[in-house]
């Protein structure tokens, strides 16, 4: 397992206000209200220009990420500016979500049976998300459908003015959200019940724990070895049921959300058990990097990602 990071290159993302544009993002959702989206958009980048100009950390990580992208892909990639640009809208969407302003119209939804259908039979199961898109469509799905009920595993000390701000828009946007720092016996022990009962509960694949020594596989991720998290894995095989995976990209003017199968359930040996896990990670990887190549500026991770693996790297799991 992979060790800490260290120093100002490789902090942890959880110490990186993502949304310290908060403010601006408040006046330009004002200005989509009553203006439209183009208004918005001529807007933003004087926000988006100030952002990337006084956040070093978070302009390098998109550059890195933008660079390993063109290398692996072989197409060229727009700059920082247009990556940021991404995120902007990205939390635009996620503020008419939960204001009641969105159009579920334009949202195309692949696999959903896969939920539905276990949902309706009383079956459970664990989603395996990414910082992809717009993942809050999910939640706002489940809320629409009484039969699909959802417990996101978050930690969002980091992002804490904009869950305020979604609060203020719409208190139902914290209801379904489970703060997890360490995951103990007694939070897995509710989240067993919470599957047992038909619910499912969701956790990000893409970022590694808030730990001092978390516990990493290191898979290949656009041509590069990366540290990803083996939690998911281990909470699976705790809750011993089905294991899907969920993303969710823009495509121009709509949205797509797509659930796929993973793992009808996941048991980890006593012998083996870091292969196993570094399998797990592997697969999920190949996944999020084939959905990145779909829409890469939209993989809105600003910490150096890859920086994890020149420390202390040699009992990580392959």
């Amino acid at each position: 397992m992979a060790g800490a990071m260290s120093g100002e290159r490789g902090r942890h993302w959880a110490s990186i206000n993502e949304f310290s544009f908060v403010a601006g993002m408040r006046l330009l959702f004002w200005i989509c209200r009553v203006f439209g989206r183009w208004p918005f958009r001529l807007f933003l980048y004087p926000v988006l220009g100030w952002y990337v100009l006084t956040k070093p950390q978070p302009r390098r990580a998109s550059q890195e990420y933008l660079r390993r992208m063109a290398d692996y892909s072989g197409r060229a990639m727009p700059g920082v500016l247009r990556h940021f640009a991404a995120f902007g809208e990205s939390i635009l969407d996620k503020m008419l979500l939960w204001g009641g302003l969105f159009s579920f119209n334009d949202v195309d939804l692949h696999g959903g049976d896969l939920i539905t259908d276990a949902a309706k039979q009383g079956r459970g199961g664990l989603l395996i998300c990414a910082h992809l898109g717009n993942m809050e469509l999910c939640r706002v799905l489940s809320r629409r459908r009484s039969e699909i009920k959802m417990t996101v595993l978050v930690h969002t000390k980091h992002a804490q003015a904009f869950n305020q701000m979604l609060g203020r828009l719409n208190p139902d946007s914290q209801l379904n959200l489970m703060q997890v720092t360490e995951m103990t016996p007694a939070t897995a022990m509710q989240l067993s019940e919470k599957v047992a009962r038909g619910e499912f509960v969701v956790i990000a694949g893409d970022r590694v724990p808030v730990s001092h020594n978390p516990r990493v596989a290191v898979a290949d991720f656009l041509g590069t070895p990366a540290a990803f998290p083996v939690g998911p894995y281990v909470l699976a095989s705790v809750l011993q049921c089905p294991v899907y995976l969920l993303f969710s990209v823009r495509q121009g003017a709509r949205s797509a959300i797509y659930f796929e199968p993973f793992r009808d359930s996941v048991r980890v040996p006593r012998q083996g058990r870091d292969a196993a896990l570094a399998a797990l990670a592997a697969d999920y990887a190949k996944r999020l990097e084939y959905y990145c190549l779909r829409a890469p500026l939209q993989w809105f991770n600003f910490y150096d990602f890859w920086h994890l693996l020149q420390l202390e790297r040699s009992d990580a799991p392959r």
